[in-house]
């Protein structure tokens, strides 16, 4: 399948980085949009400060992208429907500016088959999370991959609920600063991310509280959340205590764990969050956090990359699309 990427910012970027992996060898990236300059493109993909710097060769050869002797042809719009996306199965929408329908648009106009935004949108037909609610893709345009939160918390709950039976909880991310945060004190509109992002902690909301209402409608209501921003650059985690129908024990909630493949992983290891940097799963659950009290109160404690994780179900979701 042929997709395209527009907008080459953190997760197009990234995106690029684990197709390079071959774990995608039936997707094929036919080209690129950014409004910076090519070489700066060029620059930031081979040099992250995130990841480190790319195992192969990067060059800029005749207004291409050159990763490895692969040419990705890369075009400098503000406005992606000028661009002939004719035979472009997937447009990966990733420049935050997909809010409007008429904006979202612009990729079908410009001839690709279907839209995948990177990110919440209004203007979606569907908002889905893999391992949660993606039995309801099938010949949507456009599709919004919801965000990396909502990817990390709604196959947890989904599983949960269907295994126990989920009565009410509680959830916080504990989130990386990220660009929306201004990196010295400066007006962001709230009084607290208007402060320095990688010298606070910062408590803030999360839009995972009103996607995962909208991606699982029958739990709508049951639970809430909150975000700390902290002051790291990657990794974040989801801490979510519940009360469940049923009555578990630790062992219990280890054993499902454990079964787990593919969206949800797990770890019985220490790790701290640098130990989960470019992990490809939405959430990567650490059995020694996860507790049970006597009063039936279960805590599930999980790692996710917010970067790295997220831009691999884009790409999953993407190829989900095209076989619908």
């Amino acid at each position: 399948m042929r997709v395209f990427i527009n907008g080459f910012g953190r997760i197009g970027r990234t995106m690029l980085r684990a197709h390079a992996q071959g774990a995608w060898p039936t997707i094929e990236i036919v080209g690129i949009n950014d409004i910076a300059d090519l070489e700066l493109c060029a620059h930031l993909f081979e040099y992250d400060s995130v990841f480190g710097p790319y195992a192969g060769q990067v060059d800029c050869v005749d207004g291409a992208l050159v990763l490895d002797g692969l040419a990705i042809p890369m075009s400098q719009t503000s406005d992606i429907s000028k661009v002939d996306l004719s035979g472009v199965d997937v447009l990966l929408e990733c420049t935050g500016k997909a809010d409007a329908r008429d904006v979202a648009e612009r990729g079908l106009r410009a001839g690709a088959a279907r839209v995948l935004i990177s990110g919440p949108s209004d203007a979606a037909d569907l908002t889905v999370v893999l391992g949660a609610n993606d039995a309801l893709l099938k010949d949507q345009l456009i599709v919004s991959n919801a965000s990396c939160t909502t990817n990390a918390l709604a196959p947890l709950v989904r599983l949960i609920d269907d295994t126990w039976g989920l009565q009410t909880g509680w959830m916080t991310t504990i989130h990386c600063y990220t660009g929306s945060q201004p990196s010295i004190d400066a007006p962001r509109g709230d009084m607290m991310r208007s402060r320095a992002a990688a010298l606070s902690m910062v408590p803030t909301t999360t839009s995972a509280q009103s996607l995962l209402n909208q991606v699982l409608p029958d739990i709508a209501g049951r639970i809430e959340a909150a975000a700390v921003r902290v002051p790291v650059a990657s990794v974040s985690a989801v801490d979510l205590s519940v009360t469940l129908d049923q009555k578990v024990s630790l062992d219990d909630v280890h054993a499902v764990m454990r079964a787990q493949t593919g969206v949800i992983g797990w770890t019985d290891k220490p790790l701290v969050s640098t130990d989960l940097r470019a992990r490809p799963e939405s959430l990567i659950v650490s059995l020694p956090e996860t507790r049970v009290t006597a009063g039936g109160l279960v805590r599930v404690f999980g790692w996710y990359d917010n970067e790295w994780g997220f831009s691999c179900r884009m790409l999953d979701v993407a190829l989900r699309m095209a076989r619908a």
